[in-house]
C-alpha cells in the first residue's frame, strides 16, 4: 500500500472517529428538576413546564428546567411515583440531572433515593408522554440515576413541629407524613445512594414560631432544614444565638456534637435572618438564593 493511501485510510479513519464521537455526544443532555412541596395549589402532575409553584417560567434555573410536580397533599409513598418517573424520563442513559427540591420536596427525593436510588431502572428517550412518563430507549437498565447533586430549599425530610402540634389541616395525609417522629423514620436518610445533598436553612421566623425549635423560616426549624441527624428535631441556631446550638456549615458536627446525616452538607445558614420558606409565585424567600446557585452552577 502506498504511502498516499495510507494517509488517506489514516485521515478517513480520523474523520469516522470525529463523527461518532460528535454523535455520542449530542446524545448525552443535562436537565435541571425542580421538585416542589406541600401545596393546596393546581400544579399539574405530570407536565414538566408547570413552574406555577415556583414563580415564572421565564427564571434562569438551570439548564434545560423541567417543573417535577405531584398533588403536594398526598402520603409520600403514594405520590413518589411522580418523581420517580421524572428521573427514569430525564437522568438515565447518557443524560444526567441537576435537582433542585424545596419543603416536602426535599422528602420526595430523599424517599425516592433510599428506597429505590439501587434498584434497575429502564434508560429512556427523555419524551414524555402527557402522563409524563417517558419511553424505553433501547431495552437495557442501569442502577439507580444519573444525578450530580441536590440543592435543598428549606428541606422537610426531618419534618415539621407545625404537624406534630396540630397547627395545619391535620386531615391531610402530607401533614401526617410530617409529624417529625414519622418523617425521621419513613426512611434511612443517611442512603442517598452516594448523592450529595447541600441544604440551604432560612430564619425569618414569626410570632408562632414558639412551635418550632430554634431558628426556623416560618414552616421548618434549622433540625430539618440543616439536615441534622436523629430520631426526634432538637434546637439550632446562629452563632450569634445564645439559646440554641450553633448548626454549622459544610457536613461538620453543629456545636453540641449533634451529626448530620451523611451525604449532607450546609450550605446557607441564614445569619441575617431575612429568609422566609415562602415561593410567593416569585422564587422568594429561601428559594431565592437555591435558584441564583443552580443558574450559576446548573449547566
Amino acid at each position: 500500500m502506498s504511502v498516499t493511501k495510507r494517509l488517506y485510510q489514516w485521515l478517513a479513519y480520523s474523520v469516522m472517529a470525529v463523527v461518532l464521537l460528535a454523535a455520542s455526544s449530542a446524545q448525552a443532555t443535562n436537565y435541571t428538576l425542580w421538585i416542589h412541596g406541600r401545596t393546596a395549589s393546581t400544579t399539574k402532575p405530570g407536565n414538566y413546564a408547570d413552574f406555577s409553584y415556583w414563580g415564572p417560567s421565564t427564571a434562569a434555573a438551570g439548564v434545560n428546567k423541567k417543573a417535577v410536580n405531584w398533588d403536594g397533599k398526598s402520603y409520600i409513598s403514594s405520590q413518589n411515583y411522580r418523581i420517580r418517573d421524572a428521573l427514569d424520563c430525564f437522568c438515565t442513559g447518557n443524560n444526567w440531572c441537576y435537582l433542585a427540591v424545596h419543603s416536602a420536596g426535599d422528602y420526595q427525593i430523599g424517599y425516592a433515593l433510599s428506597l429505590y436510588g439501587g434498584s434497575a431502572r429502564y434508560k429512556k428517550n427523555a419524551t414524555p408522554n402527557s402522563s409524563g412518563v417517558c419511553g424505553n430507549s433501547d431495552g437495557t437498565t442501569q442502577t439507580g440515576w444519573n444525578i450530580k447533586w441536590v440543592r435543598v430549599a428549606s428541606g422537610a425530610s426531618g419534618g415539621s413541629e407545625l404537624s406534630d402540634a396540630g397547627s395545619w389541616a391535620s386531615s391531610e395525609q402530607l401533614v401526617q407524613d410530617l409529624v417529625t417522629t414519622t418523617a425521621r423514620a419513613k426512611y434511612n436518610h443517611n442512603n442517598t445512594a452516594g448523592v450529595w445533598f447541600y441544604n440551604y436553612a432560612g430564619a425569618k421566623g414569626t410570632l408562632y414560631s414558639g412551635i418550632l425549635p430554634g431558628q426556623d423560616d416560618e414552616a421548618v426549624s434549622y433540625h430539618t432544614t440543616g439536615g441534622v441527624a436523629g430520631t426526634t428535631g432538637a434546637s439550632f441556631g446562629n452563632p450569634s444565638d445564645w439559646f440554641s446550638n450553633d448548626l454549622t456549615l459544610g457536613t461538620a458536627a453543629c456545636e453540641g456534637g449533634a451529626a448530620k446525616w451523611s451525604y449532607h452538607s450546609v450550605s446557607y445558614r441564614d445569619d441575617g435572618e431575612a429568609m422566609n420558606h415562602y415561593a410567593n409565585g416569585n422564587w422568594q424567600g429561601i428559594i431565592g438564593p437555591v435558584r441564583a446557585d443552580v443558574a450559576a452552577n446548573a449547566k
